[in-house]
């Protein structure tokens, strides 16, 4: 059949709101530096309040890992669904008016339910490291009944976000979609998000996957957490029992790349890095973008290294709408 969607995605749905900060206030603070920690309401007001003074607001927008990724995707050329949840208050409608922006159809744009939308502070640090505390609000309730499997059908891959795997009923819905995915013939990607996610929801993760899932994401810290191993060769060996194919990110040495039958080396692209925040979800999003559009492995490699070490070169975790298409047009002679 037809396929309506190139990326139907589930995920949490998150307002980003990116700060420059020092490490001297993650120390004051007592935050976890590099990771993503979930926190309550009260304590996001408190960081709130004590960012007034320290930190350098640079911008606002609809994020959450899957949604930074559907959105590149978008602008690169493909159509996309994300399906998630956020309240009837203002940061939901913010969030939608966001996502709309940028091409990407998603449940949530009729009546939402009442609460509070998700939010999460990115700090950013001089090493372009970055921090994020994260309230997820409503989209810790996301479940499969946000779910159209209507709308799977008509999709090309189904990715699957790891953070995810926080919530009972948010973990539901992630291993719903990859069922209802391979039910109808549809392929499934999972990231594992966030060396945290790995660390104190391994379990989780491992029944996210299931039986296996067609492409796995993860960075070179994920490999090797999930899979207990000392060296990325050994991690490979294990990941490749669960994934049909393979994405290793290794921030500034490239990417490593396994295609089912063969591994190959995607090339760093050398920029100055002011912000990491986004990278991965930035090559995921292009590395998606090129598959769906019937390109290699090797070639959507160069795409997505290409198109991340943009996103680290600047302030947060998105690029320019018109940015997409001089780095697609350049890496793969082509047009949208």
């Amino acid at each position: 059949m037809e396929k309506r969607y190139d990326i139907y995605a589930v995920g949490n749905a998150l307002v980003d709101t990116e700060i420059e900060v020092d490490d001297a206030f993650l120390e004051s603070m007592s935050i976890d530096k590099g990771m993503m920690t979930l926190v309550d309401q009260q304590r996001q007001h408190e960081l709130v309040a004590a960012l007034d003074n320290h930190g350098k607001i640079h911008r606002r927008a609809s994020g959450g890992s899957a949604c930074n990724t559907v959105v590149g995707a978008c602008y690169f050329g493909a159509s996309a669904y994300y399906a998630c949840k956020v309240a009837d208050d203002d940061t939901g409608a913010f969030f939608v008016h966001d996502l709309s922006a940028a091409g990407v159809d998603t449940n949530v744009a009729g009546s939402r339910p009442a609460g509070i939308s998700g939010k999460c502070l990115v700090m950013v640090t001089p090493d372009a490291e970055r921090t994020m505390n994260t309230f997820l609000g409503i989209s810790e309730t996301v479940s499969p009944d946000e779910l159209d499997e209507d709308v799977i059908r008509q999709s090309r891959y189904a990715y699957i976000e790891g953070y995810l795997v926080s919530s009972d009923s948010a973990r539901s819905a992630a291993i719903r979609l990859r069922e209802l995915a391979t039910q109808h013939g549809v392929k499934t990607a999972l990231t594992l998000s966030d060396p945290a996610m790995v660390k104190f929801f391994r379990e989780g993760l491992v029944e996210m996957i299931g039986d296996g899932v067609d492409l796995l994401f993860c960075n070179e810290e994920e490999a090797l957490t999930f899979t207990g191993t000392d060296s990325l060769d050994d991690a490979l060996e294990q990941l490749m029992e669960v994934a049909g194919a393979i994405v290793v990110t290794l921030g500034a040495r490239g990417a490593l790349l396994w295609d089912g039958n063969k591994r190959h080396q995607v090339a760093p692209v050398a920029v100055k890095a002011v912000d990491t925040n986004g990278a991965g979800d930035m090559f995921a999003g292009a590395f998606l973008y090129a598959l769906s559009k019937g390109h290699s492995f090797p070639r959507a490699g160069a795409l997505a290294s290409a198109a991340s070490a943009q996103v680290v070169s600047d302030f947060g975790p998105r690029l320019a709408p018109e940015a997409h298409a001089s780095i697609r047009d350049s890496v793969l002679g082509e047009k949208a």
